[in-house]
């Protein structure tokens, strides 16, 4: 290994090399084509910069002046690309490379401009380096090395073309390397057409693949997977998260709803501009942002750090994509989660991608309401801030604080100024953890009916007002009953045990300026629960009777003719063919089309039925037949 490089490793504390980076490093491979696989996040980006390291640098560790490029690295996405020119920057920053990089959605004058300067490595997209090889503004006639970063990536993004035009060009006394996650077959056919006596490197590890990934398949009833997504970000509270959709309209959805519940949030599409996208990957690692809602944009090489979750609020359509989704955290021997949000629809695909990529989740419910809370109390007691010592600029305040307040003040204020800094969990409905149907619910029993001042005018739902009667009067869900919603009020039921209570406490204490007062019953159009279930049609025939698994098969219809079909011939019978004839009784038979000259079409007095009446006359518009004109 070069000494820059390796000072650069020293630096940045890699005192250790991954499977894949030793693997690529063997002296016998030093100059040689490779076609190499390994998992994902196992340090590819390094493990090519220091492959090209002895072609490039030659015996020297340092470059010369920079002039036409050295090295190409091709990858398939802008993010993958600008994040493999970091990593190779600080990597080859002792031996004084200078980097540039051509991609989609970025000025090209100011590429073409960094080219002209001169560049030792350039890192590219596949359609953008294509473009800049045929308007003559890159000089391929140095290249040395060349490399095909997430290559089955950019097979199956339909670069194949770009990809054999740019090899095409390059000269054929190069090394070629070839990374890929997997080498499916038109990987191996691009490899035996465009590389020389290819080595195959494929790392193997003892552990199995995402071994440093936590999966987990939740669970959630149909409406309720946004906010299971937002149970999930509480409940982990991970430093970086992504939030992966198949879409950008429900990107766009879903970062509208985390932005309004007080999520630091961006979001990462297709749709955004090469700087928007930049944008919010940067807020990811500088700390403004920290949930990312994306699209499989960010599915393959975006390397976050502290990225500890990933969510798939829809279930991918593939298993390598749920892999690369994954892929994303758990990286270098990071540690990370991946949990799937699972509907009832969509279990039977949730397990058959598990399968395919032969991996095992844990599965279960998403977290309650309850479970948040009880997290974020056991992550309160857990904080270090408790056991350090007071400073001496924090010993005035924290003097002044005890003396003038009690320690259940203090206490009290400090959990409510830490609610208002995290948003509040969602209450979800129970799913079994089994993925069946749940089990129907039990008779409320003896209960009363409340009024509440405010209905559906108002913009009052059951979601909404459950949790205000819940803690205005001092119950739990089980003790409240059915919900009516109206115009201009809301009916509740509460169990006769609590009721006196919580009308008690309720009174007067309902926020928004809410009042409560006894009801007779329920409103008067409530037709409440059908007793014993649905029987019968809705508006069927009176007297229908549903049949019984004992009365057999419906008998079939027999076909009788209709009565005004039935005609009696000659000798009486009768027969169901209707009169066809006149002689029958019927329309009379069809003679044909009448013969003669054609009717004129159109208007009589038009230029072209005038022109021919005067033809057929021999004389002028007008004339009597056979007339002829004058000499």
């Amino acid at each position: 290994m070069k000494k820059t490089l390796a000072d650069a490793l020293a630096a940045r504390g890699y005192d250790t090399l991954t499977p894949v980076q030793e693997a690529v490093l063997a002296p016998e491979l030093d100059g040689v084509d490779m076609l190499v696989s390994a998992q994902t996040g196992s340090g590819k980006t390094l493990g090519f910069g220091l492959a090209i390291a002895p072609t490039i640098l030659g015996v020297a560790d340092e470059f010369e002046q920079a002039d036409a490029p050295l090295a190409l690295i091709v990858a398939p996405t802008r993010e993958l690309a600008l994040q493999v020119k970091r990593e190779l920057s600080w990597l080859y920053a002792g031996a004084g490379a200078v980097l540039a990089s051509t991609v989609g959605g970025m000025d090209m004058r100011d590429e073409r401009r960094a080219l002209a300067r001169g560049a030792h490595i350039v890192v590219s997209t596949p359609g953008r380096l294509r473009d800049h090889i045929q308007r003559g503004s890159i000089d391929l006639n140095s290249v040395r090395a060349v490399v095909l970063d997430e290559a089955d990536e950019m097979l199956d993004l339909g670069f194949r073309e770009d990809l054999e035009f740019i090899l095409g060009e390059c000269p054929e006394a190069r090394q070629t390397l070839l990374f890929s996650a997997t080498v499916p077959a038109a990987i191996a056919k691009l490899a035996q057409s465009y590389q020389q006596d290819a080595v195959r490197v494929a790392t193997a590890t003892k552990e199995k693949q995402h071994s440093d990934i936590e999966y987990q398949a939740l669970n959630v009833s149909a409406r309720d997977g946004e906010n299971a997504i937002i149970n999930v970000l509480r409940y982990h509270e991970a430093p970086n998260a992504i939030v992966f959709c198949n879409t950008r309209a429900m990107v766009n959805r879903l970062t509208t709803r985390l932005s309004n519940r007080g999520f630091p949030v961006v979001a990462l599409s297709g749709e955004l501009t090469q700087s928007e996208r930049t944008n919010a990957l940067q807020a990811m690692r500088d700390g403004r942002a920290r949930v990312c809602v994306a699209t499989d944009v960010a599915a393959r090489g975006i390397d976050l750090p502290n990225l500890d979750l990933v969510i798939h609020a829809e279930l991918p359509t593939g298993s390598d994509t749920l892999l690369h989704r994954s892929g994303r955290t758990g990286r270098a021997g990071r540690k990370g989660v991946s949990v799937m949000i699972v509907p009832p629809s969509a279990r039977t695909k949730a397990n058959r991608l598990l399968g395919w990529a032969k991996l095992s989740a844990t599965w279960g419910n998403a977290p309650s309401a309850d479970d948040v809370t009880a997290k974020d109390r056991e992550r309160m007691l857990a904080d270090p801030a408790w056991y350090e010592e007071v400073t001496e600029g924090e010993s005035p305040i924290v003097n002044e604080l005890a003396a003038r307040f009690t320690p259940e003040q203090l206490a009290a204020a400090y959990i409510r100024l830490l609610a208002q800094k995290q948003t509040a969990p969602e209450d979800l409905s129970e799913v079994p953890a089994g993925g069946a149907k749940p089990a129907p619910r039990e008779s409320f029993g003896a209960s009363r009916w409340f009024e509440i001042s405010a209905g559906r005018d108002q913009d009052l739902e059951p979601r909404r007002l459950l949790p205000i009667l819940c803690k205005a009067g001092d119950v739990t869900r089980d003790d409240v009953g059915a919900i009516r919603i109206r115009d201009n009020a809301s009916f509740v039921q509460i169990k006769e045990s609590s009721a006196d209570a919580f009308l008690s406490a309720a009174q007067g204490n309902i926020e928004g300026g809410l009042t409560l007062k006894p009801a007779d019953g329920p409103p008067a159009d409530d037709r409440g629960p059908r007793p014993g279930g649905f029987k019968g049609k809705p508006g069927g025939k009176p007297g229908y009777k549903p049949r019984d698994a004992d009365d057999g098969p419906r008998p079939k219809k027999q076909w009788k003719p209709k009565p005004e079909s039935l005609t009696a011939s000659s000798d009486g019978a009768v027969t169901d063919r209707k009169p066809r004839h006149k002689a029958d009784g019927g329309k009379p038979k069809f003679a044909g089309k009448p013969k003669g000259p054609k009717p004129p079409v159109g208007r009589p007095d038009s230029k072209k039925n005038v022109a021919r009446a005067a033809a057929k006359s021999g004389g002028k518009p007008g004339g009597k037949p056979g007339s002829k004109p004058r000499g």
